[in-house]
């Protein structure tokens, strides 16, 4: 059984602990948690943030948990003690700084990976020598005697040694020689085949070249994975740039501290940035983005940071599955955007958030993205219409991709290479569609190699396809046919069997690349062929509704204070179709959800069914074997056309009367009142709506109130007025 010691901190620590330690539960693992004390609140009433409870807490643990930590400048320590241990010569250490030394964890690890959004995929790790370098502790002011032969500029000449501050950067052999060892032992043991050390030593001449060597020497002991030494301000250009280009950034501890916030930007932000604090003893591990006290009880923090610490804990602990399981459902839960907090776009708060995270670990979802990346500047300029896009679309989705994003580009290189990037960073499956012609503007190949890092191979099957086609039909091969048999290294060839240009694909970091031609006729029956299936998705269970006579601003904020009020956690979305407005909501919970009474209430007077089918596609089937007689007021609607012929014998027939305000015609202005009366077996309903009189399609409108009126009337689960005799 392995103990874990939560240490909830600060601020937003309290917040963020409170709604991840719930996956304790879930994952129901042989670990006990253990509370303490260790913050502000600990130094303002005992002098010290760290208690001695605390540390022999820490001794009995397997790992620790914090929360957050506040820290505050000198003077403002002093002032905040409570009175009776003011002026008592105390003296405030940062906590993180009093864990780092005292528990001698000289590395801090902070992942950072790309979660979602438009950028090529990456996975890199900067490591930060947490004992040493500029924030080892030896700042002060005052440039005392001893130190006067080799500390020495003008300007101390100028202000004087008492109006001078230093710090000095330490580094030693030890230190350095464990920090470089850890580093490429943690690329060789999480497939990362680069190892970079963030540096200075162009300007910090002695301290560079001392630390070089030793990472040198370190480096030659792994002989599998790449080295090398470059300045940190251009790791940092490059960081923001190319994240995907680094594995390991290793550091000093100011440099490594700046540039792994820089990758906890490029990643999304502090609110999803974990990190872990190792070394030969107790290891600790926290989300970076701090204590912030303004937040602290208003539900605002990302939880996101905690559950990936969380993993990192578990990790560490050898719960390699949990931790990945973990990691899972918080890219799960991010990449479906729907209970996000402030800081990744959405407006949900931390418990929202955090339950979406735990829902996604108990329905974990096989979900599968795609993009669309259609090439031409004809598609951008409208000399061409892009059909391409939505007959790709639809094949996508009735295989089972959610299509996420569909671009076009135009026929540049840097504009195919920046569109490719975006796709990947936000799907699984990338369909790319034109520009494999033979001439110096078709440019796709050129652009999908570019991007992926890749050179060009001529393939000499698929040019004898290309003469073979063109010498069929009497045409000459031209020299630069050739460029359509080039591919990228190692895509396998799709043939194209009814065009000259064979596409391609590829596969890349757990993605799917296909590269097709442009002509409809050639693409489509090739993405037919070569579309991978996705897995079947475990969606949670969805209700929908489809509506009539009301619009989206009418129906969401009651739908929506239905769903609070139940307090269970629900996605709901709207779609304007129209005339219709169709409602779908998705609960995660098994079973009959508490909300369901309230939404079937508010939404059954509107209601025309619950799969999506229009009153006017079910109209045939209800009227079938019935007489009718229909008497309109209406022209330009057609409406008898919407209904069967009428059976011959029925003594009873459907009597129907529709009318409207106005006719069906410019000006296309103010409201068209609607009224269908409808006598039935005896029994008479009366139907009314107003609807804008806003254009042509109003007749698709009054088409689906004449077969809504009469569905209603014909079965009583659609009827909501009250009937009066005939």
């Amino acid at each position: 059984m392995k103990k874990i010691l939560v240490l909830p901190g600060d601020g937003i620590g309290r917040d963020v602990c409170d709604a991840a330690l719930p996956v304790f539960d879930l994952l129901q693992l042989p670990v006990e948690l253990h509370f303490g004390d260790i913050g502000w609140e600990c130094w303002r009433r005992g002098g010290d943030p760290v208690p001695e409870e605390t540390w022999r807490q820490i001794e009995r643990s397997d790992a620790v948990l914090l929360g957050a930590i506040t820290s505050k400048g000198k003077l403002e320590a002093e002032q905040e003690l409570i009175p009776e241990l003011q002026g008592k010569g105390l003296k405030y250490v940062s906590p993180v700084i009093q864990l780092r030394q005292r528990l001698e964890l000289f590395a801090n690890v902070r992942p950072a990976r790309h979660l979602t959004g438009a950028r090529k995929p990456f996975h890199c790790v900067v490591i930060r020598e947490n004992t040493e370098g500029l924030y080892a502790g030896m700042d002060r002011k005052g440039i005392p005697a001893s130190m006067s032969d080799w500390v020495r500029h003008p300007n101390i000449d100028r202000s004087g040694p008492d109006e001078a501050a230093i710090s000095v950067r330490l580094q030693t052999r030890f230190g350095l020689e464990r920090l470089f060892r850890y580093a490429f032992d943690y690329a060789r043991d999480n497939g990362l085949d680069r190892v970079t050390f963030a540096d200075k030593p162009n300007v910090l001449r002695d301290s560079g070249q001392f630390a070089a060597d030793i990472f040198h020497a370190i480096a030659a002991g792994y002989p599998g994975i790449g080295a090398d030494i470059q300045n940190v301000d251009a790791v940092a250009l490059w960081l923001v740039r190319r994240p995907e280009s680094f594995g390991v950034i290793v550091a000093e501890n100011m440099y490594g501290d700046i540039l792994s916030d820089l990758a906890a930007g490029v990643m999304g932000g502090l609110g999803v940035a974990p990190s872990a604090n190792v070394g030969n003893r107790v290891c600790y591990f926290e989300p970076v983005h701090g204590s912030a006290p303004a937040m602290a009880g208003k539900d605002k923090a990302n939880p996101a940071a905690m559950f990936l610490s969380i993993a990192l804990l578990l990790r560490h602990l050898g719960f390699d599955e949990a931790a990945a399981r973990i990691d899972a459902a918080v890219s799960q839960t991010i990449r479906a955007g729907r209970a996000l907090t402030y800081d990744l776009g959405g407006n949900a708060g931390t418990a929202e958030m955090a339950r979406a995270i735990l829902q996604a670990l108990r329905r974990p979802q096989a979900l599968k993205r795609a993009s669309i990346l259609c090439i031409g500047d004809e598609l951008l300029n409208g000399s061409v219409v892009n059909s391409n896009a939505a007959e790709i679309g639809k094949r996508l989705s009735a295989a089972g991709y959610a299509v996420g994003l569909q671009l076009s580009s135009p026929d540049q290189l840097p504009a195919i290479r920046a569109a490719l990037d975006q796709c990947l960073g936000q799907s699984d499956l990338v369909v790319v569609n034109g520009g494999l012609g033979p001439t110096s503007d078709d440019l796709t190949r050129d652009g999908v190699a570019a991007a992926l890092g890749l050179p060009l191979h001529f393939d000499a099957g698929s040019m004898a396809h290309i003469e073979q086609r063109l010498t069929g039909f009497g045409l000459a091969v031209n020299p630069q046919n050739r460029r359509q048999a080039m591919f990228p290294e190692g895509a396998a060839i799709l043939p194209n069997a009814n065009g000259t240009a064979p596409g391609f694909a590829l596969d890349w970091q757990d993605r799917r690349i296909l590269v097709l031609p442009g002509p409809p006729r050639e693409c489509l029956p090739m993405l037919d062929a070569s579309l991978p299936p996705a897995p079947a998705r475990q969606d949670a269970p969805a209700r929908r509704w489809l509506l009539l006579g009301v619009i989206e601003a009418d129906i969401a904020d009651a739908v929506e204070t239905c769903l609070r009020d139940a307090g269970q956690e629900a996605s709901v979305s709207y779609l304007w179709r129209y005339p219709h407005v169709e409602v779908s909501i998705r609960h995660d919970d098994d079973g009959e959800p508490a909300w369901l009474d309230a939404v079937e209430t508010l939404l059954r007077p509107h209601l025309v069914s619950r799969d999506g089918a229009s009153a006017v596609s079910q109209l045939a089937s209800a009227l079938a074997g019935r007489a009718w007689l229909l008497d309109s007021g209406i022209t330009g609607a057609d409406l008898g056309g919407l209904l069967p012929a009428p059976a011959a014998g029925d003594a009873d027939p459907v009597r129907i009367r529709i009318d409207a305000s106005r006719k069906l015609a410019p000006p296309w202005q103010g409201v068209l009142s609607l009224s269908c009366q409808i006598d039935n077996g005896g029994l008479r309903n009366s139907y009314r709506l107003d609807v804008p009189h806003r254009g042509a399609e109003v007749a698709d409108y009054v088409r689906e109130f004449f077969a809504w009126s009469l569905l209603r009337s014909l079965n009583e689960a659609y009827s909501h007025t009250e009937s009066e005799p005939a």
